[in-house]
């Protein structure tokens, strides 16, 4: 039998450094891997620009059916944007073959440090070339709440390391929210068990997109598919951050059965 295998998307400006240990975890467990570099990313931020949502969906749906016959049991997971896109291409692609993982989505982006200007987002994408010069800044606590790790992560920046951009265009944002309002509509037929990792805490998003993922996502003759697991010491970066330790445990539990743990 194929081992089972696992999908992980990153997010906004990131790489597979947001999914922190993720891989080794799932490899150890005896899951084989696999991930994708978003359009625009891996690169500089400038690459960005006029890249739309729709290329970052297609791009992990056709990840999606590259992999998806090498497994009897293939489960989808992704972090922040990352989980917008993993939830989209459980719905489009129908997965079924495995669970589902999100991972901090951002379905609400109403978290106690996204910028005084959220609400005005929708008019400031409305003035000629502004989106696309406009930049939207990582700045501290850069989803992380452990100081030690914030330090080390500051100075990474700071030495222009390119683990993730330092800054997005604010076009960047506006393809997250036709992203978020894609993912909204019709998650009743998200058919999968899935799970969703927030934490209380979270700068960027509230716990109000998990709670509104829980309760939309199989409703009706599916009620009670999907679970929520809540972080009590983490922000954003839940891979990363004080409760990584939990989010593996419950990600592994999650994904069971699992080949060698089983065994254990």
């Amino acid at each position: 039998m194929a081992e089972p295998g696992v999908f992980l998307i990153h997010g906004l400006g990131g790489t597979q450094y947001d999914l922190g240990s993720m891989h080794k975890r799932l490899k150890n467990a005896g899951f084989v891997t696999h991930a994708l570099t978003l359009p625009g990313h891996g690169t500089r931020p400038e690459d960005l620009s006029g890249v739309k949502m729709e290329a970052w969906l297609e791009a992990a749906r056709a990840k999606y059916r590259e992999i998806v016959g090498q497994h009897e049991v293939l489960h989808v997971m992704g972090m922040c944007m990352g989980a917008l896109l993993a939830l989209e291409v459980a719905k489009l692609e129908r997965h079924a073959k495995g669970r589902l993982v999100a991972l901090a989505p951002p379905v609400y982006i109403d978290g106690w440090a996204t910028p005084w200007y959220r609400g005005l987002r929708p008019l400031l994408y409305r003035i000629p070339g502004l989106p696309e010069r406009m930049k939207v800044t990582e700045e501290e606590p850069y989803g992380i709440k452990n100081e030690q790790l914030r330090t080390i992560v500051k100075a990474k920046f700071e030495r222009g390391e390119n683990f993730h951009y330092g800054w997005v265009p604010l076009a960047c944002i506006r393809e997250v929210d036709r992203l978020r309002a894609a993912v909204i509509r019709d998650l009743d037929q998200i058919a999968c068990p899935t799970l969703v990792v927030h934490a209380r805490e979270d700068e960027l998003t509230s716990l109000r997109s998990a709670h509104f993922l829980v309760e939309r996502i199989g409703s009706g003759k599916r009620a009670g598919q999907a679970r929520m697991v809540v972080l009590e010491d983490s922000y954003h970066m839940v891979c990363v951050d004080n409760d990584r330790e939990i989010v593996g445990k419950h990600v592994l539990e999650f994904s069971m059965p699992m080949p060698r743990a089983a065994s254990a």
